[in-house]
């Protein structure tokens, strides 16, 4: 019995959701987006709000309803509120910096570091040690912030590299030499 699956979604004021063929389209003041929900389940909307309910009752459908009333749900706060993701970079001459559709990064390497921001995604960089990625697609947020933490993940021993805002990263003890 999925608990998740059964609460209703609030469509809050300037959002408009749309059913048509298992295709729930939401659009919002940021924007447009759809997401499919599995054939085996059914989405209505009613007095503001959205429910998934099940066809048939099965373990299977149990958990498919919960993961797409709340794909459904993360599609309204996206195109109401926006998410993001704030990352730090820690070492000496480790920084960032977003020009246009480009983020460049020196992290110790011989050459600067240099990705594509996708579509989507807006990248901000306040201090050079501060990277903020932020869109209305949850999952591609956490996508490229992952991808950018990927490049040089806070290593232990020194704590040097790129972690998440409030990641805590354990630092062990070096080796040691005894006589």
């Amino acid at each position: 019995m999925s608990r998740v699956g059964k609460k209703p979604i609030t469509i809050p004021n300037g959002v408009k959701a749309d059913i048509k063929d298992n295709m729930v389209s939401v659009e919002g003041p940021k924007g447009k987006m759809e997401y499919r929900v599995p054939s085996s389940l059914k989405v209505s909307v009613k007095d503001g709000t959205v429910l998934v309910e099940k066809t048939e009752p099965s373990k299977e459908n149990s958990a498919l309803q919960g993961l797409a009333r709340t794909i459904v749900a993360n599609l309204i706060i996206g195109l109401t509120e926006g998410y993001t993701k704030s990352l730090e970079i820690k070492g000496v001459g480790f920084k960032a910096q977003a020009q246009g559709k480009i983020l460049k990064m020196s992290l110790g390497f011989s050459h600067p570091i240099e990705v594509v921001i996708p579509d989507g995604i807006e990248i901000k960089t306040p201090k050079p040690t501060q990277v903020m990625v932020s869109g209305t697609d949850k999952v591609k947020v956490g996508e490229v912030a992952a991808k950018i933490r990927a490049y040089f993940k806070a290593e232990p021993y020194t704590g040097k590299g790129i972690r998440y805002v409030g990641e805590h990263v354990r630092h062990k003890a070096g080796k040691t030499v005894t006589k």
